[in-house]
């Protein structure tokens, strides 16, 4: 088994960037730990030659553009918001298949990208792209499992130089890299690209989109709340999913025909497998009860996941 020196790495990264990025760079920040990472690395490279554009498509986590603002202040990384909510929504209207939703994702982000990037005058694009983002989008003698929006969702026209600098890195080395940066989010949960659009089953409206937003944000305060009283392990994911049928419920004594919500919690190493997690009773009980409670006009019942990756995938589309 091999072992990881963050500190090494980040040596040669930041050697091999300041050689890559011969003028201005643009950086695709998320919040997450990847672009995160990638962000402290490519800051140590370029200084004031790089810009950190946060792109909200309207998919993001409840107060997600104003915390991963703040973060990238913290960060000392020059930055922007880009509210393209409307863009990716009409985008993605009529949509339905998962991987048409992410390649659309995927390629809107670059066009907004390209729009940010003539403004700045930069010719490079820097991603945090991880080894399962293109084992798990396929090429080569590789299946594709699912289409990454930051692999499979490249359009072959982009104007900018794409630059990888963690690319053959996995989770667990990710991590470890952002503790070695001292990363705020290096513990945070993964967050898939596409946002929300993807744990919405179906077509990701903005009325859907905010169901989910609303009911993930459920999941991870329960759960938070949880590990910190010390029922439980803190998950290494967790979620909520919209599912796309409607079934029959009763709110007092009227029939209610509502959506269903599916939770979903998992531990991982790697990110290439991961086991579904045994919530407590009483934890399970709380979430679907404030899920229907908040959304009532909205969610009339609530599911948990124990399906382990494989034979599923961690997040549903």
């Amino acid at each position: 088994m091999s072992f990881f020196d963050p500190a090494k790495f980040t040596e040669g990264a930041v050697q091999s960037l300041k050689k890559e990025l011969t003028g201005k760079a643009i950086i695709a920040a998320s919040g997450g730990v990847d672009s995160t990472v990638a962000a402290a690395l490519a800051v140590k490279a370029a200084g004031d030659k790089l810009l950190a554009i946060y792109v909200d498509t309207g998919y993001m986590r409840l107060g997600e553009s104003a915390f991963v603002s703040s973060m990238l202040e913290d960060l000392g990384v020059q930055h922007q918001v880009v509210d393209a909510s409307e863009r990716f929504y009409n985008g993605l209207k009529g949509i339905i298949d998962p991987e048409e939703k992410r390649k659309i994702i995927g390629e809107q982000f670059i066009r907004v990208f390209e729009e940010e990037a003539r403004k700045y005058g930069g010719k490079f694009l820097i991603q945090g792209t991880i080894a399962p983002d293109w084992i798990e989008s396929g090429g080569g003698m590789r299946d594709t499992i699912k289409s990454h929006h930051n692999v499979g969702g490249l359009p072959e026209d982009m104007e900018m130089t794409l630059c990888e600098p963690i690319r053959e890195l996995y989770k667990d080395e990710v991590r470890s890299l952002a503790e070695f940066l001292e990363v705020s989010v290096s513990h945070r949960q993964p967050f898939p690209g596409p946002g929300l659009a993807v744990r919405v089953m179906g077509e990701a409206t903005p009325k859907r989109a905010e169901i989910v937003r609303q009911a993930c944000h459920i999941v991870e305060e329960e759960l938070e709340l949880a590990s910190t009283n010390g029922q439980m392990e803190l998950p290494w994911q967790y979620f909520a999913v919209l599912m796309p049928v409607k079934t029959v419920g009763v709110q007092g004594d009227v029939r209610a025909y509502g959506n269903t919500i599916a939770v979903r919690a998992v531990q991982s190493y790697d990110a290439m497998t991961a086991q579904a997690i045994e919530i407590p009773y009483s934890i399970l009980k709380k979430i679907s009860e404030r899920i229907t409670r908040t959304l009532k006009s909205e969610v009339n019942r609530v599911v948990y996941d124990i399906t382990d990756k494989p034979p599923g995938t961690i997040e549903w589309e």
